[in-house]
Order: C-alpha cells, then sequence, then structure tokens
C-alpha cells in the first residue's frame, strides 16, 4: 500500500511539474479562433465595432508568447486588449496548457475622411518560440456596395449612386450578363479579380465623370498609383458578347484577358474608348482570344499588348504607347504577336487574324527597338496587316503586310513626363499622325469629339 501510495505522489509530481514546465519547440502548437477578423458593418458616420478572437494553447505544457503586437501601433484605426489589458503591444503572455486568452479588437472610422480606403486593414503579430504568425484585420471605411465572392447568376444591372468594393472576386456566370452603367466606379481589393464567363455591359459616356472606372481599392497615398493593385478582369472560354464602352481599366496585373478560341461570327469582346494605363504585366493579353478595340488607349505596362496563340484581332484609331517610368520599366514592345502560346503548363497554337488600322505604336526611356514584333512559329495561318500606322520600327517584320506606314518619326504628344509620372497622349499641332490615317466608320474619337470624314487623325485622340 505504502509503495503504491508512492507511485502516485512521484506520478503526480511529475504530472504537476510536466503542467507547469513551458514547451518551447518551435513545432508547439497555438490556434487562432480566426485568421482574419472582418468587420462587415459599413460606416456612414463615425462609429466603433468591437470583434474578439481566441488564442488557444493546444499543448500538455504551459507556453509563453514572447509577444502580441498591433502592427499599426497607436497610430491605427484599430486598438486592441488582450485579457484586459488595453494597448497595441504586450510581450511575456503565460497560457497554460488546454487554455486559452481573448484579444478583443476595436476599430473606429470616421467615414468623411477624404483619404479613406474602402478596406481598412491592419495585422495583429503573435510571436512565440522563435515562431511569428498574423491575425488579419479588415473593416470597410467608406459607404459603398461590398460584394465578397459573388456570383452573378441572372441580367444583372447595378446603380450608380455608390461605388462598388469586390473582395475575394466576382464572376458573371455562364449565359449571365451584367450590366454597369455611366458614373459608376468599381474598385477591387488586392485577391480579387473580375471573371466573365457570360457577358459585361459597360455604359460609360464621354466625360471624366460619367467614364465607367475599375482600379484598387486603395485610394491613399502612395499605393493609389501602385500597378499590380487587383488582378484584372478576364474573359474565359464560355464568355461572349462583351461590350465596354467608355472605360477606364487602371492599376491592375493584366487588366485586360481574353481566353479561348472566339465564338463563330462576332468578337468576345468589343472596346470603345478604353483606356487601359500602368498595369504591371499585360494591358491587353489574348490567348487564342477574340477582341475588338476601337478609339483605345494602352499605355505603360509592362507589356502593352500581347496576342498570342493564334486568335481574332482588329485594332482600329488605337494609341499603344509605353514609356519606362517610376513604376513600370519599358523592356518588352509595345505590341507583340505570335500564333504560338507557351506557358509552364501548356503550349498552344492556332491561326492569327490581326489587323491594326489608323494606330499609333510608340515607346521611349527603355530598352525597346521594336516596338512592334510579329512572331510566325508553327503551320498555322499568320495574317497580320498594318495599315496608315505610325509605329516606332527599324525593320519592318517580314511575315506582315503594311500599306502607307510612318515608321520612326517622333508621334508628338502633348506631355510626356517621366519624373512626375505626367502622361497626356493628344497630338501637338505639327505631330505627323495629323490627318494621316484612312477614313474609316469611326466618327468620334476617344473624347467623345468628331473625326472627319476624309483624313482622320492617327491614334485615339483627334487633334481639335
Amino acid at each position: 500500500m505504502k509503495k503504491l501510495l508512492l507511485v502516485l505522489i512521484v506520478a503526480f509530481a511529475a504530472f504537476s511539474c510536466k503542467k507547469d514546465s513551458f514547451t518551447a519547440g518551435k513545432n508547439a502548437i497555438v490556434l487562432f479562433s480566426a485568421d482574419t477578423v472582418f468587420f462587415d458593418t459599413v460606416f456612414t458616420s463615425t462609429g466603433s465595432v468591437t470583434e474578439a478572437v481566441k488564442i488557444y494553447n493546444d499543448n500538455n505544457q504551459k507556453i509563453s508568447l514572447s509577444g502580441i503586437r498591433l502592427m499599426g501601433g497607436a497610430s491605427s484605426s484599430y486598438s486592441i486588449n488582450i485579457n484586459g489589458i488595453a494597448g497595441p503591444e504586450r510581450d511575456n503572455i503565460e497560457v497554460d496548457a488546454g487554455d486559452s486568452i481573448y484579444v478583443f479588437v476595436a476599430v473606429k472610422i470616421d467615414p468623411s475622411a477624404a483619404n479613406l480606403p474602402f478596406v481598412i486593414q491592419d495585422s495583429i503579430q503573435i510571436s512565440y518560440n522563435g515562431n511569428q504568425r498574423f491575425i488579419q484585420l479588415q473593416a470597410y471605411g467608406q459607404n459603398a456596395h461590398f460584394l465578397r465572392n459573388q456570383v452573378i447568376t441572372g441580367n444583372t444591372v447595378w446603380g450608380n449612386s455608390l461605388p462598388y468594393v469586390i473582395l475575394g472576386g466576382l464572376q458573371v456566370d455562364t449565359n449571365a450578363s451584367l450590366t454597369i452603367p455611366a458614373g459608376c466606379k468599381v474598385y477591387f481589393h488586392a485577391d480579387a479579380p473580375l471573371l466573365v464567363d457570360g457577358s459585361l455591359l459597360v455604359n460609360g459616356d464621354h466625360y471624366d465623370s460619367t467614364r465607367v472606372y475599375f482600379q484598387g481599392d486603395r485610394l491613399d497615398e502612395p499605393y493609389k498609383n501602385y500597378p499590380d493593385d487587383w488582378p484584372g478582369i478576364i474573359f474565359r472560354g464560355a464568355s461572349a458578347g462583351s461590350l465596354l464602352r467608355y472605360a477606364v481599366i487602371r492599376n491592375a496585373y493584366q487588366a485586360v484577358v481574353v481566353e479561348s478560341p472566339p465564338a463563330p461570327g462576332t468578337p468576345k469582346v468589343i472596346l470603345e474608348q478604353c483606356i487601359i494605363n500602368n498595369s504591371s504585366d499585360a494591358g491587353i493579353l489574348g490567348v487564342q482570344g477574340s477582341l475588338q478595340a476601337i478609339n483605345c488607349l494602352i499605355s505603360n505596362c509592362g507589356k502593352n499588348i500581347e496576342l498570342q496563340g493564334g486568335g481574332s484581332y482588329q485594332f482600329t484609331h488605337c494609341t499603344d504607347a509605353a514609356y519606362s517610368n517610376i513604376y513600370v520599366t519599358h523592356t518588352n514592345p509595345a505590341l507583340a504577336l505570335s500564333d504560338q502560346y507557351v506557358s509552364e503548363s501548356t503550349t498552344l497554337s492556332g491561326d492569327l487574324q490581326a489587323s491594326f488600322v489608323n494606330c499609333i505604336f510608340w515607346g521611349a526611356n527603355g530598352t525597346v527597338t521594336d516596338e512592334v514584333q510579329a512572331t510566325h512559329q508553327t503551320n498555322n495561318a499568320f495574317n497580320v496587316s498594318f495599315q496608315n500606322c505610325l509605329w516606332k520600327v527599324g525593320t519592318t517584320p517580314s511575315n506582315v503586310s503594311v500599306s502607307s506606314m510612318i515608321a520612326g518619326l517622333d508621334p508628338l504628344f502633348d506631355s510626356v513626363s517621366y519624373s512626375n509620372n505626367y502622361y497626356d497622349f493628344h497630338l501637338k499641332p505639327g505631330s505627323p499622325a495629323v490627318d494621316a490615317g484612312i477614313a474609316t466608320s469611326v466618327i468620334v474619337d476617344l473624347d467623345g469629339n468628331p473625326r472627319p470624314l476624309g483624313l482622320p487623325d492617327l491614334g485615339c485622340y483627334e487633334n481639335q
């Protein structure tokens, strides 16, 4: 009996000792009740909201959290309270085996602040045993329509009284349509593409206030001018019948992507009077796609226009201009065409049909000599033509047809400032592009101004 009692005492002491000791390994298990804390309240007046997150020690020994810290510190819109103690940071917090602590998170927002982002972010850092983990914080800062991972399944028409903020992504389903009216502004979070499997109809107008804007949701300095702020608009295989008028698409990774072979008869996507600017990768990427662009400006992207793997394309009165600047380095041609597309997982090829009429292809302050490069790599048909265009090309590609071209003459854009990142692609009087076009059915320019019936200017703007 005495021996049994002694064994029990020793076992109890060992157990108690283990419970009182600390786990020090990097593999210690610390669980969070949430990896991201969302504040779904839309603030229409100054207010605050509190949420809680639980940190749980899932080990059979104590653990010491060396630090819990609000990354934005005292200047953050958020504040935290760690087990009853308020402050942006607390060190050396002991949590018993199988026990937990609470971190209360409050956010206070004044939506009248003019430069407030639509989504206000911060994070909480939890440090232990050499590990650093984070709980993300997201709150709505301005009044808007917030859509998270939404799929449009019918024929949907938006309004323009409030902007739309897309979180996680927006999909227009097969056989569905989304119509966006003039003056609407659509902002995308960093992880949010617009995926079009049906059709997208954008009905903008020529005034700045009536164009339809697609851009990232960071409006605060310096982020509001950064490229790669959101993924872009992707017209996928099943999509058809999309028409974008007077749309401005900026600061994306790939602004407009048109995938898969075209449907017979009509372009998959038509862009009229659209501005695509400051994409880190591609302004327009076509992969066996079908696109028609009229009076469009594509400028200062990593690859302004890239048409690969075949497809069908028509560009009329478009300005394609690329300059190195503080955000994007001009190392790729303004226009690249190929009947083959190679990615990490696949190689695609097909017939390429592309025509360019009354366009400008220009670049400077970079490493590119020929701003138009055409590569015929397979036995597929390769029918590429340029008529009445101005381009910066030393040697005309041998596999394209050309007519009435202007080679190597500066188009004399109104203003180009690399240091200030300011570009005005209207034509100066005396530009070689003035009156150099051929008559087409296009009767207005990107500003909505009329074009003459006789000799129009090249590019998207008609000199007034």
